[in-house]
């Protein structure tokens, strides 16, 4: 018999089984009655030919083995160096911009969002002391100077904002005009003051203005006119300190600063039935301590007396010492919150400051579109994986 071409080990066995079989037949012959009979006969050829068949059958070869193409290597994307903070000459050389907000990928999502204020937002800052009707000394200006700085500023396309505006800009980046301006009046006034001063512009632009009052309960007359311009909804009362004679300075004590700061609260609480979210510092005193009890209070932000420049979102001139830039300015560095320090703009030097605050917010949106690639290259590989991408215009 000619066995298939397999392998020894194969056809080895193959062949023992044959010779097994046929043994077996043999066998099963010489044990057979002489006389067979046909199903006997049957039964062994049927035995035979499977047995053969088995034998002669192909040996089942295992399916090949799936080859997997080897995974596709991800590609890691190195994202850039984000760019250094917009720097200006127009500013004096101690009066340095801080940024003050610590997680980068919040501050590109705000600032980037087309639905908040766009890079080069400014806020101009201006404290109003006293507007005289006759001549001005000092830190007043007449009612022929204060006009013209209204005019000056509507013509240079400012708008004027609330408090609250200007706490959800600099914390948020929140929608302002490109060009704002905060008008804050200092100390206590008779409602005439600000029908005389400020209630035309709100009339004709629909400008607020800010008033940081004094807290001390006392006046009850007072308060009443000033409550009910309050629920006008156009003058903005913040707080300027209680007993507001005595400035805060490093020496105060912690019950001292709780007892002016708190004490304003509790007033116009009381008087206004709303409650401050900024501290306008009595002489322009603050300590790192008070600036850093305010927030504990609520207030969400404080303002100074000094000329620094205008602020933006995320950007907001500070001094690290005393110096001659600004020899009565106290510096802001130190107290730990910019926040809590903002500069302010005297009413005595506001027009001459418009053209650089201007020019300021110009710049920086310059600075950012020339940037702005860079930024969001950062966002996309390190931010949008966390805070998701950035809104669409509406």
């Amino acid at each position: 018999m000619k066995l298939n071409h397999q392998s020894p080990i194969t056809n080895y066995r193959k062949f023992r089984l044959l010779l097994d079989l046929s043994l077996l037949t043999a066998l099963l012959a010489s044990c057979a009655p002489a006389a067979t009979t046909p199903e006997t006969n049957f039964a062994m050829t049927a035995a035979i030919e499977t047995a053969f068949a088995q034998i002669n059958a192909p040996t089942a070869t295992p399916p090949p083995t799936a080859t997997l193409p080897p995974p596709t290597a991800t590609a890691v994307r190195t994202p850039p160096a984000l760019p250094g903070m917009y720097q200006t000459s127009i500013l004096k050389s101690h009066d340095i911009p801080r940024a003050y907000i610590a997680d980068s990928c919040q501050y590109l999502k705000n600032k980037w969002d087309p639905n908040k204020s766009a890079p080069g937002t400014v806020v101009m800052v201006i404290m109003h002391h006293g507007i005289n009707k006759g001549e001005a000394s000092g830190n007043d200006v007449t009612v022929g100077e204060h006009k013209q700085i209204m005019n000056d500023l509507y013509e240079s396309g400012f708008q004027a904002i609330n408090m609250q505006q200007m706490a959800d800009f600099m914390y948020d980046n929140a929608k302002i005009p490109q060009r704002s301006v905060l008008l804050i009046v200092d100390d206590r006034h008779f409602a005439e003051y600000f029908n005389d001063h400020f209630r035309p512009y709100f009339e004709q632009w629909g400008w607020p203005v800010v008033n940081g009052y004094i807290g001390v309960d006392e006046r009850t007359d007072l308060w009443a006119e000033n409550a009910a311009l309050s629920a006008e909804g156009w003058v903005d009362y913040q707080s300027h300190g209680y007993l507001h004679n005595i400035p805060i300075g490093d020496g105060s004590t912690d019950e001292f600063i709780t007892s002016e700061m708190q004490g304003a609260i509790t007033s116009i609480q009381k008087y206004m039935n709303k409650t401050p979210i900024a501290y306008v510092w009595p002489g322009g005193g603050f300590s790192k301590r008070a600036v850093e009890i305010g927030p504990t209070l609520g207030y969400k932000l404080g303002f100074t007396v000094n000329p620094r420049g205008p602020v933006m979102y995320n950007w907001i001139p500070q001094a690290d010492t005393v110096n001659d830039s600004n020899p009565y300015a106290i510096p802001e560095t130190p107290a730990g919150n910019p926040l809590m320090t903002l500069p302010r703009y005297w009413s005595t030097d506001a027009r001459e400051n418009i053209g650089n605050v201007i020019a300021i917010g110009d710049e920086a949106a310059t600075y950012a579109e020339q940037n702005k690639a860079i930024e969001l290259e950062y966002y996309d590989i390190v931010c949008a994986p966390v805070l998701g991408p950035i809104q669409s215009a509406p």
